[in-house]
């Protein structure tokens, strides 16, 4: 059978091929954004607010991306350097949460007394940071409905034929579905950069090797892996433990961890970031997923007889008894090593990828509460759990999107590396600032000298304060595209990216792409020779917090 999308294009092109006219029946905007995630609502509400037309057009029904799907402890580094938008949408949570009929569940006393429930909410500067998923999309549609936005759901870039190039400029982008939308400018608002891709801009993928941009904390660290999430006890990585000629068990790869410091093409593994509740009369229990393989889960098994005893889970409380569910230790909802191909994948390859994440995690969370072979304090524990019943009500209770950590990079003439995140270089051309960890999930499972097996990738070096955004990592490089902004796979470093990719800084970049985009129309210039003065001027009067605080932070020395 012909994939729907190959069969789409097909017949698409021929209608192209029969319409002489065709060009001109294109929807016409100043600004069309691809992807409806945080930073393509920031971004089409900034366009509107500037008073410039605006379409969005996105690849799923659900607005907000992460930040409405599941991700409700919010990343939030330093607050203070969060502005614009991006702390408007956390005042209206805030809002949300100061309203009584807004807690069912529990009461915000109760939440608040939690200790990891610290820091939920803002007082002061009247802002709240941890949410349920519902509350973000109904806060994300409030956007839309209020500044008046079309909204294009379920519509794919044409990934092959769908950006219409004139010269260095897109011209149009045109959807599987046969929609054509014409603008004077573009965003590319998804997290895997398929609109960049597909406009023929630099980019790149994985990790790279520590001596390309003089950092510490890219490539491979086998001989510093002593951080977190990784396996703290022997596990053996064979089918019949001690026999190597018997094989390798799920989840463990064939290939050495590479040399230190080196880059690869690994990218940080994924999950689904689900929203569990332990209220009763909200509560779904884990099911067995079609297609359920035990075998997948005989690492997480061996590690607990070897005698590691810890919950590989970090349920962070949510309001409402509900939680943002996050990877924790050595074997857990981090599907290590199966999305290797997913940023270059086709649609098709992409959902057989997302098929298999979701079995891996819906099987881990029934065999955590349900299998022998599981210690039965962990299965009482996971017992008073389930799904949410009152989130994502259309997708049984799973979340509608996977957590992109990473998948494409631009590269541009300015990259962000941990020079800047450290301050140690201080851009002249801040759109907006992070101030997060540089924070990388593994990336791989191997086998160690020893003959155990190991993690390695993951990364968590605090920043000491907030950094400046180079402008340059928003556009692309001279002689490419002049009429696009990507504020989600912005030009960065593997390891400055594990800092920036935090979805209050996707919004910040999102409005930040946006009124570049508007000023780059009124002065009908390229992106590329926007003055930097006019752009920051608006940013300011907007509200965007462009100086960042902190000492310089010096590169330790291996440990």
């Amino acid at each position: 059978m012909i994939p729907r999308y190959i069969l789409t294009a097909l017949l698409f092109t021929l209608l192209v091929s029969q319409t002489p006219s065709y060009a001109q029946q294109a929807s016409q905007y100043d600004l069309v954004v691809y992807g409806g995630t945080s930073a393509g609502v920031a971004a089409a509400v900034q366009a509107k607010q500037m008073g410039k037309s605006v379409v969005i057009v996105s690849p799923d029904t659900h607005l907000g991306g992460l930040s409405s799907n599941g991700l409700g402890r919010t990343d939030s580094g330093r607050q203070n350097a969060i502005g614009g938008i991006a702390k408007e949408f956390y005042h209206r949570i805030y809002q949300h949460y100061a309203k009584p009929q807004s807690w069912p569940h529990q009461t915000p006393r109760a939440y608040l007394a939690q200790r990891e429930a610290h820091g939920a909410s803002d007082s002061k500067n009247k802002t709240w940071w941890v949410f349920e998923p519902h509350v973000a999309e109904n806060i994300f549609e409030q956007f839309i409905a209020e500044n008046d936005i079309e909204v294009l759901r379920d519509q794919w870039l044409d990934r092959d034929h769908g950006v219409g190039m004139d010269g260095q400029r897109i011209v149009s982008i045109t959807t599987l579905s046969g929609k054509t939308l014409a603008g004077k400018m573009f965003i590319d608002a998804t997290y895997e950069g398929d609109l960049m891709a597909a406009a023929g801009v630099t980019y790149t993928i994985g990790r790279e090797s520590n001596a390309k941009y003089d950092e510490i904390g890219n490539g491979v660290e086998v001989a510093k892996n002593v951080k977190n999430h990784r396996f703290r006890v022997p596990v053996d990585p064979y089918v019949t433990p001690g026999d190597p000629s018997s094989g390798l068990v799920w989840g463990v790869h064939d290939q050495g961890p590479g040399e230190e410091g080196a880059g690869d093409h690994r990218v940080q593994a994924y999950c689904y970031r689900m929203c569990m509740s332990r209220v009763p009369e909200n509560r779904v229990p884990f099911r067995k997923p079609e297609g359920y393989d035990e075998s997948v889960y005989e690492l997480l098994f061996r590690n607990y007889e070897a005698g590691d005893p810890r919950l590989p889970l970090h349920p962070a409380p949510a309001p409402n008894g509900k939680t943002d569910t996050n990877n924790n230790g050595a074997f857990s909802t981090d599907n290590i090593g199966m999305n290797y191909d997913y940023p270059e994948a086709s649609y098709e390859e992409r959902e057989q990828i997302l098929a298999q994440h979701r079995t891996y995690q819906q099987g881990l969370m029934w065999t955590l509460a349900n299998h022998a072979r599981v210690p039965k304090q962990v299965r009482d524990e996971m017992a008073q759990w389930g799904l949410a019943q009152d989130e994502f009500v259309d997708n049984d209770h799973w979340p509608y999107q996977i957590y992109v950590r990473e998948a494409r990079r631009m590269v541009s003439d300015y990259v962000q590396t941990e020079h800047d995140c450290r301050r140690l270089r201080l851009c002249e051309d801040s759109v907006g600032l992070g101030s997060y960890n540089m924070d990388s999930h593994n990336v791989q499972r191997f086998v160690s000298t020893d003959g155990t097996v190991q993690n390695e990738g993951d990364v968590q070096v605090a920043t000491g304060g907030s950094y400046a955004i180079s402008y340059r990592c928003l556009i692309p490089k001279q002689g490419e595209a002049t009429n696009l902004l990507v504020p989600c796979c912005l030009s960065s470093s593997h390891i400055a990216f594990g800092s920036i990719r935090m979805e209050p800084v996707f919004m910040i970049l999102g409005q930040s792409s946006a009124t570049a985009a508007a000023l780059a129309i009124d002065q009908d210039c390229a992106l590329q020779k926007l003055p930097y003065a006019d752009l920051k001027a608006r940013l300011e009067k907007d509200g965007q917090q462009l100086v960042p605080a902190g000492k310089p932070k010096p590169f330790s020395p291996p440990k």
